[in-house]
């Protein structure tokens, strides 16, 4: 009966120590396969932020009220296609289209005021080229009618010289002296009144001459106001016909509308208010903004990236694929802007549009659990300031 009892011991001491054994061994085989992994499997790193929405390549431009005014129509339809030009919203331009009615019947009155004076200043023109003539001719004659006055006043002078000395010779009575001398004087006389009758002609025709020019001249001075006046008045009549322009405001691109103010008949706006926003047609990318620490150096162009839009459970939805395209080396309101582009195969069902926020990963780099534990043990030890918090835990490769 002792005999039986130590057997069983003896049995039972056996089983426990290959179990033991056999314990020992597994232990030691997980723990070096966790050491191999730990030292030589790859893992990926993610830098994350919640600052990213989808856009389209092309910048949306806002619509601005260039001045101020009161509205008098508004044609903004959300989501409403609309094309380079289109009026968007009419501000009141009363005033405005008064003025230019009033310039439009100044320009008007003005041309014919403007084609009287030319024809005025021509036919002068014309009249005073006929009288210059007409006194060159009346001069001419009057000149040839002194010549000859002139030449008959000599003869007769050079006549009672010679009567005279006949006379003094005793060869002619004195009456024949007398009449000769009487003869000369009469035609010098005569002389004498056709050489002022030349000069009262050349007066005459100065004169005239004068008062045409200075009428022309006049006639100018006015032709020119009036033609300054036309053209003040093109130039205001532009000027309001732009400030009439500025009242309509128009779509600045081709787009749809992804953003409008609610604007009734009546309400005031002012310079720079924004109004709308159209948005372009064009290929979707992703925007994101991640912290300096976490991006400069880290993201680089051709990195993979995942999104997860906001409203969208990935659980159920899934992410979107993308890859990333630029990256800003400069920091702007204290973030790094990154571009992605959406992979074309991503399949994803979410109906993606312009304007959908969410959050980013990209994958920065791969490294082992062990670099990485050292890794993270440095950040802890260097402080929290050194320790990036939009980077993600790692994923195996």
């Amino acid at each position: 009966m002792a005999s039986t009892f130590f057997r069983s011991v003896r049995s039972l001491e056996a089983d426990n120590s290959r179990r033991s054994y056999l314990a020992l061994a597994l232990a030691a085989s997980l723990l070096a396969l966790w050491i191999v992994w730990f030292f030589l499997a790859r893992v990926s790193v993610y830098a994350v932020t919640n600052k990213a929405e989808l856009e389209v390549d092309r910048a949306a431009h806002p619509v601005e009220s260039v001045v101020s005014g009161r509205v008098v129509a508004t044609h903004l339809v959300l989501d409403q296609e609309v094309k380079a030009g289109d009026v968007l919203v009419e501000l009141d331009s009363g005033a405005q289209q008064f003025q230019l009615t009033e310039e439009k019947t100044q320009l008007a009155g003005a041309n014919p005021q403007i084609h009287s004076r030319e024809e005025e200043i021509a036919s002068e023109e014309q009249a005073l080229v006929q009288d210059q003539q007409a006194s060159k001719d009346a001069l001419e004659e009057a000149r040839a009618h002194y010549r000859e006055a002139e030449a008959a006043a000599q003869f007769a002078q050079a006549e009672s010289e010679r009567i005279r000395k006949m006379y003094n010779a005793g060869v002619v009575a004195e009456l024949d002296l007398n009449r000769s001398v009487a003869d000369a004087q009469q035609r010098r006389a005569a002389a004498d009144s056709q050489r002022y009758a030349v000069d009262r002609l050349e007066g005459e025709q100065r004169t005239r001459s004068n008062e045409r020019r200075a009428h022309i001249e006049q006639l100018t001075s006015e032709l020119n106001k009036l033609r300054g006046d036309r053209a003040t008045a093109g130039v205001t009549m532009e000027r309001l016909e732009e400030e009439v322009d500025r009242r309509y405001i128009r779509a600045p691109i081709d787009g749809r509308l992804g953003e409008v103010a609610p604007l009734r008949i009546g309400a005031v706006v002012h310079e720079g208010d924004k109004l709308a926003a159209v948005i372009p047609a064009g290929k979707l990318r992703v925007v994101a903004n991640f912290d300096p620490p976490a991006a400069l150096g880290r993201i680089r162009a051709g990195q993979h990236a995942r999104l997860r839009l906001e409203g969208f459970p990935w659980a159920q939805y899934g992410s979107v694929t993308a890859t990333v395209t630029n990256v800003a080396s400069e920091i702007r309101d204290g973030s790094i802007r990154v571009e992605m582009a959406l992979d074309a195969n991503s399949g994803s069902r979410i109906p993606l549009q312009h304007g959908l926020p969410g959050s980013v990963e990209v994958q920065i780099e791969t490294l082992s659990p062990a670099s990485l534990v050292l890794r993270t043990a440095g950040s802890l030890l260097a402080g929290p300031k050194n320790n990036p918090t939009n980077l993600s835990a790692v994923t195996p490769q």
